[in-house]
């Protein structure tokens, strides 16, 4: 008896792996685009059962009688059809699709009824004249359509969406068919072949993984692609960066930049005029990944256009308004621009839309901010200029805001209140170990599951202890508008 039915084990078997493999691979993505992998699952699943229940040495091992597996085939051929529909429905469109919800609604309510009658009755085959005709209407559509491909109608199988593959075209086509000459067979009489829906439902399923496997390796080579391409642009990103930071006579700099992706949307660039000279262009892109480091590319360009006006910060940022506003296609720029003159013991700073300069000075941090509008919104806009004198030991800090918007897991920002703190805890320490404190103290911050949330990036500049200033004023002085 075994002998016998060791086909029909082995294909009910491996029906009901895949569909339960299919089913738990949808468990374990768990969003809304792989509801078709779930129908697919559930019919699968529920094929390779109705397989298995007509095995009469399956029944006897498991000691169930004949009729147990009788009603068994009898509800799953109720149901069967109610997945199978929602399947074919996520790859339909147009008019094929409202076709496949009307008949995935008048399914169900056959199967409901069908079902009802075997649970109320013990009939199986009350609503079974229904449920046959419908097969055959659904088979003969889908017939029909899935053929496009292989008939050279492309433009038919694009507006219907269903099975372009012409592999998958012929898997459907195998199944349509072996279902019209099961279901024909009740009412014309034909010869019936135990085994042929089964294999036809083979080839379908084996043909669904063919183009499925295709899929995944065309996935994987566009990854590849992608990744080398990025891994260029990474390369092409670092190279407008600047190489070294400049060696200035009465300055200590250091720089840290740890953009979020393989490419970023921050900017910085030093100019140095000579050793008593310095200015230092701080940007931040809206926005992250591939359109931002583009964006950042044209500051790059932008700013040798403007670096004959390098010690007036208002018309650096003026400038890199003027050129860069007509070309953002609705990105948004904030930038930050210091400019630091050691022979007269002044510096001068001014910001568009970006977070303020920090200045340790004499145990307190003094927070400067003179922003006008973010580059982007006004080609004309006017940036107002902050006056600052140089002190021995004073200590300035430029950021993006990628260093004080990092969230914990209860959801609170690093925030100025711990940036200020780590300041003041590590006063003592050189621009770099500073930076790369503050660096770590983000690093903490963050849940370790969490990646990072945006670009970083950190200048922190200090004025030697020798240096003596030729100004004596201790404020800050303003000019323009604010």
């Amino acid at each position: 008896m075994l002998r016998g039915q060791v086909l029909a084990i082995i294909l009910g078997a491996v029906f009901l792996f895949v569909g339960l493999a299919a089913c738990a691979i949808a468990a374990i993505r768990g969003h809304g685009g792989i509801r078709i992998l779930i129908w697919f699952g559930i019919l699968d699943a529920m094929y390779g059962v109705r397989i298995l229940a007509q095995v009469p040495a399956l029944l006897m091992g498991l000691q169930l009688s004949a009729s147990v597996g009788s009603y068994a085939v009898a509800v799953i051929d109720y149901l069967i059809i109610i997945p199978g529909l929602l399947f074919w429905l996520e790859l339909s469109l147009g008019s094929l699709r409202r076709f496949l919800q009307i008949a995935a609604t008048a399914a169900s309510m056959i199967g409901i009824a069908g079902v009802s009658a075997i649970v109320m009755t013990g009939s199986p085959d009350r609503f079974k004249l229904y449920t046959n005709w419908q097969l055959i209407v659904v088979f003969v559509v889908l017939a029909l359509i899935v053929s496009a491909p292989l008939v050279s109608a492309p433009r038919l199988a694009k507006h219907f969406g269903i099975m372009r593959s012409r592999v998958s075209a012929i898997g459907t086509l195998v199944l349509a068919l072996a279902a019209l000459y099961s279901n024909l067979g009740d009412f014309l009489h034909v010869p019936r072949y135990r085994f042929l829906e089964p294999v036809a439902f083979a080839v379908f399923v084996f043909s669904l993984g063919y183009v499925a496997t295709q899929r995944i390796f065309a996935d994987e080579r566009r990854l590849l692609a992608i990744e080398s391409e990025l891994a260029i642009a990474r390369d092409i990103q670092n190279s407008i960066l600047p190489v070294g930071i400049p060696e200035m006579g009465s300055l200590h700099i250091s720089a840290a930049y740890r953009p979020m992706t393989a490419v970023a949307g921050d900017f910085y660039e030093f100019i140095p005029v000579d050793q008593n000279r310095f200015g230092v262009l701080l940007a931040d892109v809206s926005g992250h990944g591939v359109p931002a480091a583009l964006i950042a590319a044209m500051i790059k360009v932008a700013m040798q256009s403007v670096l004959h006006c390098a010690p007036e910060p208002r018309e650096v940022l003026r400038g890199l308004s003027r050129i860069l506003s007509g070309q953002l296609r609705g990105q948004l720029i904030s930038a930050a621009y210091l400019w630091l003159d050691t022979g007269s013991g002044k510096a001068l700073y001014s910001g568009a839309g970006h977070p303020p300069l920090l200045c340790w000075r004499n145990g307190a941090l003094e927070r400067i901010e003179r922003n006008g509008l973010l580059i982007g919104i006004l080609p004309d806009a006017d940036y107002p200029v902050c006056e600052i004198p140089l002190h021995s030991g004073d200590r300035f800090l430029l950021y993006t805001d990628g260093v004080v918007e990092p969230e914990n897991a209860a959801g609170e920002a690093f925030g100025d209140h711990k940036l200020e703190r780590v300041i003041r805890e590590n006063q003592a320490r050189s621009p770099s170990e500073l930076s790369d404190q503050l660096l770590a103290e983000i690093g903490k911050w963050q849940p370790a599951s969490m990646t990072q949330q945006d670009d970083i990036t950190l200048i922190i500049i200090d004025v030697a202890s020798g240096f003596r200033s030729r100004e004596r004023g201790a404020g800050f002085a303003q000019s323009g508008q604010p």
